[in-house]
C-alpha cells in the first residue's frame, strides 16, 4: 500500500487526507452491509491507519444518509463453517482484531452516524473513541438475539461499558432500537446534534484536534486507554458463544427466515426493531 491512502485501493471506502485528519466514507449500497469485501477494506484500512505517522484523527462516515453500517451479512454467517470446526476458539477473530486497532491506534477515531447502525456496524462504532450522531435519524440496534444468535464482534463486551450492564441487557436481549436522543443520554453517543449542525461540529472538532501537537494527542489517548479493561478474554468467550448459536438449528432457521422475509433490504432494515419481532412471531422454542 502507498504511503498515502488512495480511494482506488478500496472497493467500498473513499479515503482522503486533510492535514493530520483522514476522512473515510463508507459506500456499500444499498445498506452498507458488512460483506466480505467491505470487511477486507476495513481491515486493510485499519492496518494502514494504525501505522500512519502523519495523522492524529480518523473519521468514519457514510455516503448513505439512511445507514452508517447496517450489520454483518447474514448470508455470510450462514455460509460460515458449521461442522468442520466445532470446538472452542482461543484467539481473536480478524473482526475483533480490526476493532481493536480502531480502539488502540495512536490517533482519535471518530464515527459520524446518520441513519441506522446495527450489529457489527455498532460493534465497530463502539470500538472507536467518539460517536457523533444526527439527532433526527441516528438509531442503533443490536439485532442478533431475535434472529437466534448473539453479538459476536464485541457487542456484549463494549456496550455495557458504554451504557451500563442493565441497559445493555435491555437493548441486546430485547433487540430494541436506541434513538439518538436516548443514546446521548445513556452514553452510547457522545453528542446527538441536528443534521444541520452535525457536520459543522465534526469539522470544527477535527480541525481543532489537528492543530494540536501530535505527540500530545497520542500520549493523551495512550493514557486514556489505560482506564479501559482488557477485552481479549471476554471477546474470545463471546465468540465461542456466538459460534454455538450460529451452528444451532434454531439460529440457522431464524437467520434463513430473516432473509426470506426481506432482511437486508432497505425497506425492512429501516424498521428493524419491528421486523425482527415479525421474524420470530409464531415460533415456539424448547427450553
Amino acid at each position: 500500500m502507498s504511503d498515502d491512502p488512495a480511494s482506488n485501493e478500496y472497493g467500498h471506502l473513499e479515503v482522503r487526507r486533510t492535514g493530520r485528519a483522514i476522512r473515510v466514507s463508507i459506500n456499500n449500497p444499498p445498506i452498507n452491509l458488512i460483506t466480505k469485501s467491505l470487511l477486507i477494506d476495513l481491515i486493510r484500512f485499519s492496518e494502514w491507519a494504525e501505522k500512519d505517522n502523519s495523522s492524529t484523527i480518523v473519521v468514519l462516515e457514510s455516503r448513505n444518509p439512511d445507514f452508517f453500517i447496517a450489520h454483518f451479512d447474514v448470508e455470510a454467517l450462514l455460509e460460515m463453517d458449521s461442522g468442520t470446526r466445532t470446538g472452542p476458539v482461543d484467539s481473536l477473530t480478524v473482526f475483533d482484531e480490526m476493532c481493536g486497532r480502531f480502539q488502540t491506534m495512536p490517533k482519535v477515531t471518530v464515527c459520524v452516524i446518520e441513519g441506522r447502525v446495527g450489529g457489527g456496524g455498532s460493534e465497530i462504532a463502539m470500538a472507536c473513541d467518539l460517536r457523533f450522531a444526527a439527532l433526527e435519524s441516528a438509531v442503533m440496534n443490536q439485532m442478533e438475539v431475535p434472529i437466534g444468535i448473539i453479538p459476536g464482534g464485541g457487542g456484549t463486551q463494549r456496550l455495557p461499558k458504554l451504557i451500563g450492564y442493565s441497559r445493555a441487557v435491555e437493548l441486546i436481549v430485547g433487540g430494541l432500537d436506541l434513538d439518538a436522543e436516548t443514546g446521548e443520554r445513556w452514553g452510547y453517543f457522545n453528542r446527538s446534534l441536528p443534521s444541520s449542525e452535525l457536520h459543522t461540529f465534526v469539522n470544527n472538532f477535527v480541525a481543532r484536534v489537528s492543530r494540536f501537537d501530535p505527540a500530545a494527542v497520542r500520549a493523551a489517548k495512550k493514557a486514556l486507554q489505560l482506564t479501559l479493561p482488557d477485552f481479549e478474554k471476554g471477546l474470545i468467550q463471546e465468540n465461542n458463544l456466538f459460534n454455538e448459536r450460529n451452528r444451532s438449528t434454531n439460529g440457522r432457521k431464524l437467520m434463513e427466515k430473516f432473509l426470506a422475509m426481506g432482511g437486508q433490504t432497505s425497506e425492512q432494515e429501516l424498521r428493524i426493531e419491528d421486523f425482527i419481532a415479525e421474524v420470530v412471531s409464531g415460533e415456539e422454542f424448547a427450553n
